[in-house]
Formats: structure tokens, sequence, C-alpha cells
């Protein structure tokens, strides 16, 4: 079962009159949880896609390398050095 968290969020000034302007019949969400919400999911789909787009990066790197580099392993061997 997902798990329900409550969180006040104070903000005042030029936020507050940006998240009003989102907001209700002139903006694009209902209600402000609605909003908060929606930022919430676009940054953890950011994190994500950074996240995924390091790793690219690593094996693209990895694959890059000349074939002479390589240095042929038994699983044994790879467990052993990933222990140690």
């Amino acid at each position: 079962m997902a798990r329900t968290t409550t969180m006040t969020v104070r903000l005042s000034g030029t936020l507050s009159d940006f998240v009003s302007a989102n907001v209700g019949e002139d903006g694009s969400y209902e209600n402000v949880s609605e909003y908060i919400r929606d930022l919430i999911r676009r940054d953890k789909e950011r994190a994500e896609a950074e996240a995924f787009n390091r790793l690219k990066a690593e094996l693209a790197h990895a694959f890059a390398a000349p074939d002479e580099t390589y240095k042929p392993l038994t699983a044994a061997e790879v467990i052993a050095r990933n222990r140690g």
C-alpha cells in the first residue's frame, strides 16, 4: 500500500504569486497539491535521466577502449575483485 505524507510548505512573495497563477480557474492545475506532485514527478524523471546518461557515458567510455586493454576474467575473479 502506498504511503501518504502530508507536508507543509510556506511560500511568500513572487513564489506564492507564481504558484497562484498556475492553480485554479486560470492555471494549469486544479490545486496546489496537484501542482507540487507534478513538479516532484518531473524532478524525479530528471534525476533518473541524469543517472541514466551518466551510465551511458561510462559504458561508451568502456566500449571505446582498445581491445588490447581488455583482460579476460572468470566469474570467480570478478566476484573476488568486487569483494576486495
